[in-house]
């Protein structure tokens, strides 16, 4: 089996030569540069794709975290409102993503990701400008409420056109699977977008909490104005990525060519109210049914299940520790020490992955999460759970399963670069994102049933079961990949092997 593969990539690389030649550096008389470093020219055009995903993620970040505080300032005393936006933004992405992600894979990448730019930044703008409003008007309850709506309606649009960017840029633009030269170098930039993603996770919020604590009108004014500037920085930016990047148009090219080639298959569909209901139904359908029959869906699936989860320092997690005894400066610091594992995890992933492949990496780490989660389990099962000492376990095993969660993200992020067909690649990322929004909302609903801090135990414990399913359906992908888990002659440099055969192949 592992023969096969060797023969089938090393047949598809030898047909990307001049995929090659467009990405790799070249020397002056025209040999490539992949095992000298990047060079100046690489390295700006990085800067450019680093600086626009930046922005993105800070300004998602921030507007995401500071939403719900402009909410409870202009709501005060419930949490309804921001508990309502918080589910109909999740669930606008549990419904639509894959749509979303077909419509990326049909567009021209630059206007795809253009567009998602500009319909990230109009709503923000928008939803600032109504909570203005909002705090002027808060008394008005009919004026209150239909802002509110509005207010809905525009996070809807700007968590889809985030989606479209993050499905365009981490799992699209950064993948350069057919130079098998350069796979040190995706591993290296997925694990730095997603540094930049941890990043921005932690400082934004903290950032528009300070200024939020100062001035709740000059908080939204802040995420306004730095939504309006950072627009032409990332438009301009990744304009010129994508013009330094040749082998990015021919993609979007053959993408388009074979998005145009199969709708003339399927020929005009016939007239009826019957049938545009059929024809919607499939096209809702079609990319489920494709992510379900896709080489890496028990990879992808499992990643998704890491999401049913209340094991992170999310508002769940943080009211359980301060119910607990813990003070706010406490939480802070686990946070802040929770984010620094998961940051050691993108440094750690790419390491283990480069000596023996992606496959096993994400086995081993997807392992160490589950026994990391097992053992806050077990400590909430069979002693109080809300004892400071029990509390401190799950603090311990929260941090250290994170480098695990983030270690075996990359590996599946890689898995699916390789594996997923390139004119379908946004379509299954944003199907698998839809996924994740969907598990994500199923945590939300575990901590409504069991709403008290002294039942946290219940969610924790759904948590760990979703864990352990999560490793299961990574076991039997890894066993159809490999035909074994385990393999002593293999546990140390398999898929690299691999890799150097496929090198020799070419």
């Amino acid at each position: 089996m592992d023969l096969e593969r060797i023969s089938s990539e090393a047949g598809r690389i030898s047909q990307s030569d001049s995929d090659i030649a467009a990405l790799l550096p070249t020397a002056a008389n025209g040999t490539s540069n992949a095992s000298s470093g990047p060079t100046t020219e690489v390295r700006a055009v990085l800067t450019r794709l680093y600086v626009s995903h930046t922005l993105s993620a800070w300004n998602s970040r921030m507007f995401e975290f500071g939403a719900v505080l402009f909410l409870a300032s202009i709501f005060p005393g419930t949490l309804l409102y921001a508990s309502i936006y918080a589910l109909l933004r999740a669930f606008s992405a549990v419904a639509l993503s894959s749509w979303i992600g077909a419509r990326v894979d049909k567009s021209d990448r630059l206007v795809a990701l253009r567009h998602s730019i500009v319909w990230q930044r109009v709503p923000v703008a928008a939803s600032c400008l109504c909570f203005v409003v909002l705090l002027n008007s808060a008394d008005s309850s009919a004026m209150a409420f239909i802002l509110f709506v509005v207010v809905c309606f525009l996070a809807c649009l700007e968590k889809l056109a985030a989606t479209a960017n993050t499905v365009a840029v981490e799992r699209d633009w950064t993948d350069n699977h057919c130079l098998h030269e350069l796979i040190c170098v995706i591993l290296d930039l997925n694990a730095s977008m997603r540094r930049l993603d941890l990043f921005c996770k932690l400082i934004a919020p903290i950032f528009i909490s300070l200024v939020d604590s100062f001035s709740t009108p000059i908080a939204i004014w802040t995420v306004l104005g730095l939504n309006t500037v950072s627009i032409v920085v990332e438009y301009v930016a990744i304009a010129q990525v994508y013009r330094s990047v040749p082998a990015l148009k021919r993609a979007s090219a053959g993408a388009t060519v074979h998005q145009h080639g199969t709708g003339d298959e399927s020929g005009p569909s016939p007239p009826g109210a019957y049938h545009s209901v059929s024809r919607y139904l499939q096209e809702t359908l079609a990319p489920w049914q494709a992510y379900v029959q896709s080489r890496v869906f028990l990879a992808s699936f499992a990643l998704s299940l890491l999401y049913l989860t209340v094991l992170s320092f999310g508002a769940t997690m943080v009211t359980y520790l301060l119910h607990s005894g813990f003070n706010s400066l406490e939480v802070s610091c686990m946070r802040i020490g929770s984010v620094a594992a998961e940051l050691a995890g993108t440094w750690t992933a790419p390491l283990i992955m480069n000596r023996i492949g992606p496959i096993r990496s994400g086995l081993w780490l997807l392992n160490w999460q589950f026994c990391c989660v097992a053992g806050a389990a077990v400590a909430f099962a069979f002693w109080d759970s809300t004892s400071r000492p029990v509390a401190g376990i799950l603090i311990v095993g929260v941090a250290l399963s994170r480098i695990g969660l983030w270690g075996f993200d990359l590996s599946v992020q890689f898995l699916v670069q390789e594996n997923a067909e390139e004119h379908a690649r946004a379509r299954f990322s944003a199907t698998e994102m839809a996924l994740q929004n969907f598990f994500e909302m199923l945590s939300f609903a575990s901590t409504i049933v069991f709403s008290r801090p002294d039942q946290f135990e219940y969610p924790v414990l759904i948590s760990a079961g979703a864990v352990a399913v999560a490793a299961a359906c990574f076991a039997a992908y890894v066993r159809k990949e490999r035909g074994h888990l385990l393999h002593r002659s293999k546990c140390l440099g398999g898929d690299k092997v691999l890799y150097r055969a496929v090198e020799f192949a070419a």
